[in-house]
């Protein structure tokens, strides 16, 4: 049975040494590793292997694009006629109500128009071997990323404006869950330099402050009790809430804000495995390549939710037209669509008549070298059949006339 087992596989190797003009690397390295599995598991003959590996070979060949294939608008009919038909749905994590996540047509628009800060940034927060599989520790990290106000471990804030005391009553159950003490925020509200500061003798979570004379004008009040409540703490700067996910067999802290420079020096944290769907963070944290990798799983994520099937070929053109420059551009007149070398394919997106204007007080010129514009015009455009010219070299012709040829 062995011997039998090792035959078989030499015939796949024969089979693949036969097929490896036809592929690329990558396709051949996986083509390999998938039929040497079907062999052991499904104990395939040698002619079904070979089957098999010239119907993968034809499908990839027939998977490939034409000379001349008009690709931007293939893709711009393949993304834009889903997305128009895309219901508009909001998904919440774990069903709670505070972790909204921007789904749908909203979040596509926020990615093509490369908006600086996405409507719900998200964290997801994977954590090293050693404590992703122990909630406690996990509990510990989440505790030390979250970032902590006064505010959110604050039950009651009242101003006496006779006496110029305020009274800041603590939630012991919110000093518990935030993992702070009444020391932590006393020692927060001296920096302000607002007032001398003390605990009450007959309620321990209860913080007198008597207010300096600067701010006992009624008119800095309000002033006053935002710093109060808007005093950091702890945690991580950006992140408002955090909450663990059992996915698989560890846990995952998602976070609902962005901060990923800091979240990814934060011990415990696996930075390798941390992401964020805010785009422009990860371009000036990652790099360029990695901001064009966002785009794609982002809305290759966003269509997938919406059961949308779209290739990913589609999807990675428009992220190399969007980053191609080395800065994220949006899809529209002020990034791809006005930054076009043709005054025709301007004029056709927005505000027509003022590009055209623009364009004739500065007296630039079309060369007419793109689809857009030649289509204006009512010529052929330069994709398929269109983008052969055909040129035919004459002899030249002996005349009996001298001069003349």
């Amino acid at each position: 049975m062995i011997a039998l087992e090792e035959q078989e596989l030499k015939s796949v190797e024969d089979i693949l040494e036969k097929i490896k003009p036809y592929v690329t690397a990558q396709i051949y390295i996986e083509l390999s590793k998938k039929l040497r599995e079907a062999v052991k598991k499904c104990n395939l003959k040698t002619e079904d292997v070979e089957k098999i590996a010239w119907e993968v070979v034809k499908r990839y060949h027939s998977a490939f694009i034409e000379p001349g294939e008009a690709v931007g608008t293939v893709t711009a009919q393949s993304l834009g006629e889903p997305s128009t038909q895309m219901t508009l749905r909001v998904f919440h994590y774990a069903g709670v109500r505070e972790y909204n996540v921007t789904l749908g047509l909203p979040r596509l628009i926020e990615i093509v128009d490369a908006k600086k800060k996405p409507e719900t940034p998200i964290m997801e927060i994977y954590l090293v071997d050693e404590i992703k599989q122990d909630l406690e520790k996990v509990k510990e990290v989440a505790r030390r990323i979250e970032c902590v106000y006064v505010e959110n471990v604050t039950q009651e804030l009242s101003i006496d404006y006779s006496s110029g005391v305020v009274v800041l009553k603590l939630d012991p159950e919110m000093l518990s869950d935030k993992d702070v003490t009444v020391e932590d925020v006393v020692d927060v509200l001296s920096k302000l330099e607002i007032g001398s500061i003390e605990v009450s003798s007959e309620n321990p979570h209860e913080i007198l402050i008597n207010i300096s004379e600067e701010y006992l004008d009624p008119f800095k009040m309000e002033k006053l009790k935002n710093m109060i409540l808007q005093a950091y703490i702890k945690g991580i700067k950006g992140i408002k809430k955090t909450i663990i996910q059992r996915r698989g067999d560890e846990y995952v802290i998602v976070a609902e804000g962005s901060n990923l420079e800091e979240v990814m020096h934060v011990p415990g944290v696996d930075w390798r495995r941390v992401y964020t769907n805010d785009i422009h963070e990860i371009r000036r944290v990652l790099g360029i390549e990695a901001a064009r990798a966002a785009i794609i799983k982002e809305i290759k994520n966003t269509l997938d939710d919406q059961g949308l099937d779209v290739d990913l070929r589609h999807i990675m053109l428009l992220a190399d037209m969007m980053t191609w420059t080395g800065h994220i551009r949006q899809v529209g007149r002020m990034g791809i669509a006005g930054e076009k070398p043709s005054v025709l394919a301007k004029a056709t997106f927005e505000t027509t008549v003022q590009k055209l204007v623009e364009s004739a007080v500065t007296g630039e010129e079309d060369s007419l070298a793109g689809v857009t514009e030649n289509i204006i015009i009512g010529q052929l455009p330069p994709v398929g059949t269109g983008i052969v010219k055909v040129y035919m070299k004459l002899p030249l012709l002996e005349s009996s006339e001298k001069g003349e040829e």
